[in-house]
């Protein structure tokens, strides 16, 4: 099975994901900020707001592994949440920079081993709200927006080269992220988390279990023909809404 790098792996979904791949066969490198501890065959910290940073992980995932990464999953995330008119403008940019900056940046650092061993796939871990926005998570929903934008123009670029890009773009999952949605609201966790699920047609919120068995399924290379696509994996809000 090919290597698969998963980004922002020490995470709740990013774990999961992680734990997944590896139970399907895959190899997987893991990486994430340093100090954490991310499951993986091969596990190499980096900050993936810091292009050179990705450049080394890369590059240090391939020569370990002994051959190039073949399935990236581009799952890194920060978050914070605050209103428009109160938002820190380096925070605000650094939300952006790790999700669609450190996309953008492990696409590009992968490209040159995919090409090599003849095609791959990118999964993009998006956001419901980069589909529908939400208040006070402009960064955010800006950063998810950007990354269902480059997987629909990598989708393209890419497929006559054997690499599909997809993405998905999950609803609210049941993760510590939640803590900050809590924070924001003035709540405690239990509360933000019955507030989600009673949006939900399905009743409730998502596991990481169930979002990581959706990126499997986007990292498997007998579907040559799923390109630019984003799977939306939410309980049915945004069909339901939009």
């Amino acid at each position: 099975m090919a290597v698969a790098l998963v980004t922002g792996a020490a995470g709740g979904l990013g774990r999961a994901v992680a734990r997944r791949l590896a139970a399907d066969g895959f190899r997987v490198a893991a990486t994430d900020l340093p100090g954490t501890a991310p499951p993986g065959e091969i596990v190499v910290p980096a900050d993936i707001a810091d292009p050179e940073q990705v450049e080394r992980l890369v590059t240090e995932v391939e020569e370990r592994a002994g051959e190039p990464v073949g399935v990236l999953v581009a799952n890194a995330a920060y978050m914070t949440m605050a209103p428009l008119a109160e938002h820190d403008l380096d925070d605000w940019w650094r939300i952006v920079d790790t999700g669609l900056g450190g996309a953008f940046a492990c696409a590009q650092a992968v490209l040159p081993g995919m090409s090599e061993r003849g095609g791959g796939r990118m999964v993009m871990v998006a956001s419901e709200w980069g589909v529908t926005g939400w208040p006070n998570a402009s960064a955010y929903a800006a950063a998810k927006a950007g990354m269902i934008a480059l997987t629909k123009s990598l989708g393209r670029e890419l497929a006559p080269f054997g690499i599909a890009v997809n993405a998905i773009a999950p609803s609210v999952i049941d993760t510590p992220q939640l803590e900050v949605d809590a924070r924001d609201a003035g709540v405690p966790v239990e509360e933000i988390r019955e507030r989600y699920a009673a949006r939900v047609p399905l009743g409730r919120i998502a596991s990481p279990d169930e979002i990581a068995a959706a990126v499997a399924f986007l990292c498997d290379e007998r579907l040559p023909t799923l390109v630019g696509q984003i799977l939306h994996v939410n309980g049915g809000t945004t069909r339901t809404r939009i």
